[in-house]
């Protein structure tokens, strides 16, 4: 299960997340709003929500009803843009 960064990031991209990412799966695309982290090469190793002054950063598992459309996004763009 991936961590995935939902709506309270859309316009924010603070980046603290990136920093500590172990694996360089957090990644900024130009002309997009938020931050996304790829799901295939996140290892849930879970650095990144404690650094996020938003609390943007979920398990997928755990991602909030009103949310749940953030799983799908995060794996489109990062397929995408990657």
């Amino acid at each position: 299960m991936p961590f995935v960064i939902g709506e309270a990031c859309v316009n924010v991209k603070d980046k603290a997340c990136v920093g500590v990412c172990p694996v360089d799966c957090i990644y900024e695309f130009d002309g997009e709003p938020q931050l996304y982290i790829h799901p295939d090469e996140c290892i849930e190793c879970g650095a990144c929500g404690p650094v996020c002054p938003v609390n943007a950063i979920f398990l997928d598992s755990e991602m909030p009803e009103s949310q749940t459309q953030y799983i799908e996004l995060n794996a489109k763009v990062t397929a995408e843009k990657c």
